[in-house]
């Protein structure tokens, strides 16, 4: 390819990125200055030192942490170019049995981080809009009741909108976001020159005179200052999208730049107008632009929220092809773009959620109590993971593993220490959504496993039973029959019922299997694999990655390249319908096989999830004691 070219696509995939990517961090200084200046409890006092060490911690935890952590290193630790907690677990159980102790407690972390972004997931659309729209309290007090209710309109459109998909929209939000960067710089520079000696900050020895000179308040400003950062987890998942390429230059180029030159400029405002603490951000702005400066922020926190819903619809897609959650309904909002997915279930759970915390805290100032916790935590658990990829696929040693994790472990559990304080404050919400996600997952994964061990033991072996019905007189009907089989070396239930009804089978059986590889996508010369086990049956299995979508009728078109010929209008799916009876007594405690059952029930169709034709998918059912 002509490097000219190359260029282009890497500007093109590095303004969308600026859209997608940083409409969660650049968004904080909406709140990170107010919160740790004017935030409920153990504000900041306002003076020259402590001014210069806050701005001195807030650039050296943008440097550190996502330009050093995330953008200079995790970027290039990726499964296949994929990023994110999930993808980063994979990676780390690639080398390893699953079973052992080690890889238990990575899938459990890894668990834990995913859920812990659900609830990340729930508090940036609420914390992001509800920061924009008080803006107009710093134009008149008019406003002041109608905060609540005018960001709970926009955050209603916005869930609403989502069934629409963001193809049509998406190309307008590195723009955007472009225009947003440079209001921030722009506002941030005309107050640096007013008061240029906030630019000393740079220098660490300010932030360490901070806190050394104010151990306890220093301690809890952390909690605050962690707001800079957030949204840096999300620039990680989303390096599967552009690449880590677009994802440095963006960071590089235009995010960090206007980010810093912004909260110094709001620093500079501070030294000079004490009383802007409450609204630093808006006060930046002259009276004038105020109004068209809520606008765009208020487009910015939507395009923010928008990549952290599209970020759980994308998270989910992966628990659930991995086996950890159950199937949902995924519709696919654009016919181009293979990423671009709605999951009502999900969408309507996050909007409740949004809607409760909203109505519950009525501010962003209360509901940056509640942030932090998650976004922490998670930070935390990628570190842990990052560090076994190192050992377990790079082959380091642990020691330098180790050590070259513990600066950034001891800068994550700084910042999750200083937000567990904020626990009983609000801290609590995240934990407890993010704990009952955990649990869903958790329950699913030791349901599915127990299940399919019951069905296990009355299973018929396959190898015994093709050379069986070579020889006992069957009546045969023309067409295909497709058995589907979690399990490829047992006869499928649905085969065996079928039999014993109907006394009569197709002229050819294909037995399919569907596997999930530990890598995000597989090529298509690698998806299907045919074994013939006689003249009239096949096995066939269909392997995914865990970010493709399953299409099984196109998976069986290509299997004519492997000597299979199959007519889709002559070919019946047979599925097995499993219906559960928890027991009292079993290996699974009993609240958690109800649980387990209920999502089993309420489970999507495979029939819709592996894109089947209805009209030709035939369910045999059966009892399972759990």
């Amino acid at each position: 390819m002509p490097e000219p070219r190359e260029r282009g696509r890497t500007a093109k995939l590095t303004l969308a990125a600026l859209g997608i990517v940083y409409g969660d961090i650049g968004t904080s200084p909406l709140y990170a200055v107010k919160e740790v200046f004017a935030g409920a409890q153990h504000a900041v006092p306002i003076g020259t030192e402590n001014v210069l060490g806050i701005l001195s911690l807030f650039f050296w935890s943008l440097f550190l942490v996502v330009t050093i952590k995330y953008v200079s290193f995790l970027t290039r630790v990726s499964n296949r170019g994929e990023g994110g907690v999930i993808a980063l677990m994979t990676l780390a159980l690639r080398k390893g049995r699953r079973s052992s102790r080690s890889g238990t407690a990575l899938v459990l972390l890894g668990l834990a981080g995913a859920s812990l972004f659900y609830g990340d997931g729930v508090i940036t659309p609420a914390i992001s809009v509800l920061s924009a729209v008080e803006g107009l309290e710093t134009v008149t007090p008019f406003f002041d009741p109608y905060i609540v209710p005018i960001s709970l309109t926009i955050l209603v459109s916005l869930f609403l909108f989502q069934r629409m998909g963001t193809a049509r929209v998406g190309a307008l939000f590195g723009p955007i976001m472009v225009i947003w960067f440079a209001t921030l710089a722009v506002f941030g520079a005309m107050s640096i020159a007013r008061h240029p000696a906030v630019l000393a900050a740079i220098g660490p020895w300010h932030a360490y005179r901070f806190l050394i000179g104010h151990s306890t308040l220093g301690f809890f400003a952390l909690g605050a200052v962690v707001l800079c950062v957030t949204g840096a987890e999300a620039l990680y998942a989303d390096l599967g999208h552009f690449g880590s390429r677009p994802i440095r230059y963006g960071w590089l180029g235009c995010v960090m730049p206007a980010l810093v030159i912004n909260y110094f400029g709001q620093g500079a405002l501070l030294l000079s107008t004490p009383g802007a603490a409450d609204n630093p951000f808006y006060m930046l702005a002259p009276i004038w632009a105020r109004y068209p400066l809520v606008v765009l922020a208020t487009i910015a926190t939507v395009i923010a929220s928008q990549a952290v819903i599209s970020g759980a619809f994308s998270i989910t897609q992966q628990a659930i092809q991995l086996g950890y959650a159950p199937r949902l309904d995924i519709r696919h909002t654009s016919e181009h773009e293979a990423g671009q997915i709605y999951l009502p279930a999900v969408n309507w759970g996050l909007l409740v959620a949004v809607v409760v915390l909203v109505i519950g805290f009525g501010s962003s100032t209360r509901l940056a109590s509640a942030y932090g916790i998650a976004v922490t935590g998670t930070m935390l658990i990628t570190n842990v993971l990052a560090t076994a990829v190192a050992i377990r696929i790079w082959k380091w040693r642990p020691v330098y593993a180790c050590v070259a994790a513990l600066p950034f472990v001891c800068i994550d559990a700084g910042f999750f220490l200083a937000n567990a304080v904020k626990i009983p404050d609000g801290g609590w919400f995240p934990i407890a959504f993010g704990g009952a996600i955990f649990i869903l997952l958790t329950t699913w994964k030791r349901g599915r496993e127990l299940l399919t061990q019951r069905l296990a033991k009355g299973a018929v072996p396959l190898a015994e039973f093709v050379p069986w019905l070579a020889t006992e007189r069957i009546e045969r009907i023309p067409g295909s029959a497709v058995f589907m089989t979690a399990s490829p070396s047992s006869v499928p239930s649905a085969l065996l019922h079928s039999l014993k009804h109907y006394r009569a089978l197709h002229d050819q059986i294909i037995i399919l299997s569907v596997e999930v590889s530990d890598v995000p996508r597989v090529p298509d010369s690698e998806r299907v694999r045919v074994r013939r086990l006689d003249g009239r049956i096949s096995q066939v299995t269909v392997t995914y990655g865990f970010t493709d979508e399953p299409d099984i009728p196109e998976a069986l078109a290509s299997c004519g390249e492997h000597g299979l010929q199959l007519d889709m209008m002559e070919t019946t799916f047979f599925l097995g319908r499993a219906t559960l009876i928890p027991k009292r007594r079993s290996d699974l405690a009993y609240w958690r096989a109800l649980l387990f059952v209920a999502m089993f029930r309420n489970a999507g169709s495979a029939t819709q999830f592996f894109r089947l034709p209805p009209n030709r998918v035939v369910e045999l059912g059966i009892q399972v004691m759990l």
